[in-house]
């Protein structure tokens, strides 16, 4: 267990520094313009947070102990498509969760 000196350390620390990524943009760079390939970069940003979460679940998933099986592999290909078809993430998503637990209930 760690020590709670150590922890509220590291728990301030994280608290300060995501208070200044977030300052950063607000308080620094607020009241000017933003460069045009700046603004043109930072669009993408939402669209590649949810993959990032999502991919190490669908490629090593620990319910598996780290072996990629084809329930999560179907609902990723499932939720993939349906993304890419009707350009909807929570269609998407929708996909994505009923074929997992319709291929786990298969599967067994």
């Amino acid at each position: 267990m760690i020590d709670k000196t150590t922890l509220w350390i590291v728990i301030i620390g994280l608290g300060v520094g995501s208070f200044l990524l977030r300052f950063a943009f607000t308080g620094f760079v607020g009241d000017r313009q933003m460069p045009a390939w700046l603004l043109r970069h930072l669009r993408y940003t939402a669209v590649a947070v949810l993959p990032a979460l999502v991919a190490p679940q669908v490629l090593w998933p620990s319910a598996t102990g780290g072996e990629p099986d084809p329930a999560r592999l179907a609902a990723a290909a499932a939720a993939l498509a349906v993304g890419l078809i009707t350009k909807n993430v929570l269609g998407a998503m929708v996909a994505g969760g009923v074929t997992l637990y319709g291929m786990l209930y298969l599967l067994g």
